[in-house]
């Protein structure tokens, strides 16, 4: 009889070991869990609570005309609902001193298909000549180099109605309407049929497709979920401007096209190839014509304009040299295998080349700007070696063909690079 009861109790007692040792394996998975969770969300520019997720994006900017910006934001998660969120955010610009802010929210219409009914209120700053997608996904970066340097910025106060909807798990569309009410915070007047507008009222139309044909998807819980990005990717979109609806003032059309295609190297190696164009036909003012994303700064020797180069963007072209009412870049990236030179030090070394054509028709109505046009086409090449240190790096590009300057010194841009991987 002891003996038994000794038996019965080793069985006891490894029973209650292996539960014990189930329930700390248990513990430190979920505890991974969370840690990768947070991370994720973290390098995504979330800093996640409960039910709501504030936005990393809003705490501290800087640029020429706001100088100093900071603010919060940040959108509801799904533990408060998965049927609808609500996001905003409040900035205050230092130099400029004024207020800006955003709120929006967002109703699941069908949970299959992704689709969102959305509205949003804005009053804020936006970079004159800049284009945006609204297919794209977010993008987030610790700080962003070309913000540093912009000056030419216009204000609007923009009321927009908004569809997303999955026409397929790899075919993703916006379908937007917004009124928005603009002036540039610089001198500029655009004349037509000899009225000089300095205040821009548009009413718009937007329809915005992008197809991702060699995305991988696996069904999980019955819906689709994109497992890995697959190459190359097609966004399109479509704008419309119609005047005398909400006080509208303009006509006009705009075309924006992108892909990206990326080839991956069995040595680790990878080439990266992005094309961008758009066609504005009508009457545009200078608010929503085209840049080619310039990021250098005007001003006169190499280590004056030293400061952090962009990642899409041509670093020898200077800030509000051109603009265009039609133009094409391209860029291509290569990739070299980083040098495993200890394990935490691994620089890699990235081979560029850009190239950007445009032209503008009846620049005459822009006044009170200076700009020139790029129909005889931009280039530029050079090499980043990055992560050389906390993640920075350094980039060389020279500019060269038809936009060649006179001063040596004036096609040369050497640059801080940041690339931080969480």
């Amino acid at each position: 009889m002891p003996k038994f009861c000794a038996f019965i109790f080793c069985i006891c007692f490894t029973v209650a070991q292996a539960q014990n040792s189930t329930r700390v394996t248990f513990e430190v998975e979920r505890d991974s869990i969370k840690k990768n969770f947070f991370l994720k969300q973290l390098g995504n520019g979330y800093f996640p609570t409960k039910y709501f997720d504030f936005d990393l994006r809003y705490l501290v900017k800087y640029n020429q005309f706001e100088g100093l910006r900071t603010g919060l934001g940040g959108v509801t998660n799904k533990n408060l609902s998965e049927k609808f969120k609500i996001d905003g955010y409040t900035v205050y610009g230092f130099r400029d001193d004024a207020y800006k802010f955003s709120i929006g929210g967002h109703v699941r219409l069908s949970k299959p298909t992704d689709t969102w009914l959305s509205a949003s209120y804005t009053d804020d700053l936006q970079e004159t000549g800049s284009s945006k997608f609204l297919t794209d996904t977010r993008f987030f970066q610790f700080f962003e180099p070309r913000l540093l340097n912009i000056d030419l910025f216009h204000r609007h106060i923009t009321q927009t109605l908004a569809l997303k909807h999955n026409i397929h798990p790899k075919l993703s569309s916006i379908l937007q309407f917004s009124n928005s009410n603009v002036e540039p915070t610089y001198s500029y007047i655009f004349e037509l049929n000899g009225e000089r507008f300095t205040k821009f009222q548009f009413s718009t139309a937007t329809a915005a497709l992008q197809w991702s044909p060699f995305n991988k998807l696996k069904n999980v819980k019955d819906l689709p979920k994109e497992m890995k990005e697959g190459y190359p990717k097609f966004t399109l979109q479509y704008t419309r401007g119609i005047s005398d609806i909400f006080k509208s003032d303009f006509d006009f059309s705009k075309l924006d096209f992108k892909t990206i295609h990326r080839i991956e190297y069995k040595n680790k190696q990878l080439s990266e190839i992005t094309l961008v164009s758009g066609i504005a036909r009508g009457d545009v003012p200078l608010t929503h014509l085209y840049h080619a994303y310039p990021n250098n700064i005007n001003k006169e020797t190499i280590l004056q304009r030293f400061s952090v180069a962009g990642i899409t963007s041509f670093e020898t072209m200077f800030f509000n040299e051109f603009f265009s009412d039609k133009f094409a870049t391209l860029q291509f990236k290569h990739f070299l295998k980083p040098f495993n030179i200890t394990q935490r030090f691994r620089p890699q070394l990235v081979l560029i080349s850009r190239f950007a054509i445009g032209d503008l028709n009846n620049p005459e109505r822009h006044q009170n700007v200076s700009f020139g046009s790029l129909r005889k086409g931009y280039t530029e090449s050079g090499f980043e070696i990055n992560k050389l240190l906390f993640g920075f790096g350094l980039s060389f590009t020279y500019r060269y063909g038809g936009y060649h300057l006179p001063n040596f010194e004036d096609n040369i841009a050497l640059k801080f690079t940041f690339n931080i991987t969480l």
